[in-house]
């Protein structure tokens, strides 16, 4: 009789489950009591687990997920304070030093950057097209890309 995997796919389903609860509700005021409930495990045990599954604790996948989000949200366009409270952040000081640290450059640097990105890819398209995709087709032949495209 072989019971054994039984119990461990058990539990990691329900680790799972609590990572969907984080990735479902990362807007909202959720703690390590909100997501331990959702897997029906204490506190300190569900820590254990999780970390030992995603190479996080519940706290840091939450704070990576939001700061993910972030990242899309300012890609988009929404400005800092926006996406701060947007993706569940309650200070606008600790989103700004999480998101320092973990992108590398400031939110406020990020979204100039990708309004950056944006303004040249509407000047020069050819630009972030790789150069052997567009030799191939022949855009590089020709002095404007519209033209190539036509």
């Amino acid at each position: 009789m072989t019971t054994a995997p039984y119990p461990k796919v058990y539990l990691y389903r329900r680790i799972v489950q609590a990572k969907l609860f984080i990735d479902d509700h990362y807007t909202e005021h959720i703690d390590l009591d909100n997501i331990s409930d959702e897997a029906y495990f204490s506190k300190f045990h569900f820590i254990r687990l999780f970390k030992k599954i995603y190479d996080k604790t519940p706290h840091q996948y939450l704070t990576v997920v939001r700061i993910d989000k972030a990242m899309h949200l300012l890609k988009a366009g929404t400005p800092v304070t926006a996406a701060c409270y947007a993706v569940g952040f309650e200070s606008l000081s600790s989103f700004s030093g999480l998101f320092k640290r973990t992108v590398g450059i400031s939110p406020s640097d990020y979204l100039l950057q990708q309004q950056i990105i944006k303004k040249e890819l509407q000047q020069t398209p050819l630009k972030f097209v790789p150069g052997c995709f567009a030799s191939r087709h022949g855009w590089t032949k020709n002095s404007n890309f519209e033209e190539a495209a036509l």
